[in-house]
Formats: C-alpha cells, sequence, structure tokens
C-alpha cells in the first residue's frame, strides 16, 4: 500500500510551482547550457559541459523528488478542522516556562515543514511532543540541547 502524507493546499501549491520550475524554466536552461558546451569542442576537458550535466543531473533528481511528493500527498486543510487536541494543521501556541518566551508554530507535513517561518513538522521532537496535547498541558520537549518545558497556551485550525 503506498504510504500517504499530510500536507497543506499552500505546502501542495510550493510543491507544484516549484516542480514547474524546474520542469518548465531550468530543465530547458541547462539543456541549453550543454548544447554551448558542446559547440566548444572537446568534451574530455570541457568544465562548462561537466558543470551543465552534473546541474542536469541534479535538476532530474530534484523533478523525480518531487513528482514522488506531489505522488504521497494526502491535501488536509488546516482551516476545515475543528478541536482542542494538536492536529496535523493546527497552529499552536506554547509559553517556555523557564523563560516566559512565548512561541507559534503551525504543525506541518515534513515536506513543508520550515523554522524560518514558523512551521515545524509533525515529525520533528517538537511535533512529536505536541500532538494530541490539549491547551494548558504541560509539555516537555526534548531536542538537541536539552529538553524545554513549554504550556499549550492556544490551539487553533485557521
Amino acid at each position: 500500500m503506498l504510504q500517504r502524507y499530510p500536507v497543506t493546499p499552500a505546502g501542495h501549491l510550493r510543491l507544484k510551482k516549484e516542480l514547474r520550475q524546474l520542469i518548465e524554466v531550468e530543465r530547458p536552461a541547462v539543456v541549453l547550457a550543454i548544447e554551448e558546451a558542446r559547440a566548444h569542442g572537446d568534451l574530455s576537458e570541457n568544465a562548462e559541459y561537466d558543470y551543465a550535466k552534473d546541474k542536469q543531473g541534479m535538476i532530474e533528481a530534484k523533478i523525480r523528488d518531487l513528482d514522488a511528493k506531489l505522488g504521497m500527498a494526502e491535501v488536509i486543510d488546516p482551516a476545515q478542522l475543528k478541536g482542542d487536541r494538536v492536529m496535523f494543521g493546527a497552529t499552536v501556541k506554547l509559553e517556555d516556562i523557564d523563560t516566559g518566551d512565548e512561541l507559534e508554530y503551525q504543525l506541518v507535513g515534513s515536506f513543508e515543514s520550515d523554522l524560518k517561518v514558523n512551521r515545524i513538522s509533525i515529525e520533528s521532537p517538537i511535533g512529536r511532543a505536541l500532538m494530541g496535547k490539549e491547551e494548558d498541558d504541560e509539555v516537555t520537549i526534548t531536542v538537541p540541547k536539552g529538553s524545554r518545558t513549554v504550556v499549550i497556551t492556544g490551539v487553533e485550525y485557521k
């Protein structure tokens, strides 16, 4: 049976856009670069040709990877979800008990996690620790730097 991976509609759209960019822009550009490098003659000592071929291999691998991810994606719209428990798609507000810092994360699939914009994977240590918990629950999260204790101050689906 094919394993499915949850992804938000926005994450699914990002994957599709990235795939389209690779297929429609980057693939043709690298083919052109290979043709130009071939025109320079001897391929055995042609660094431009070697670089373009390497880049072509990376683009093709990325296309296959994105195609596979899209094939395994199960699109789940967090705005259609409700509840008090932390699940995929939840935006969770936390307060660090030791520092008083307030944090906010959206739990997403591994394909679309991006800590820079506070989207963490449900498979990450933080994501796994939060799954199934509710508002006012105290959660100890073990991360590479040690452990932190947080209180869930809010759970919403948007």
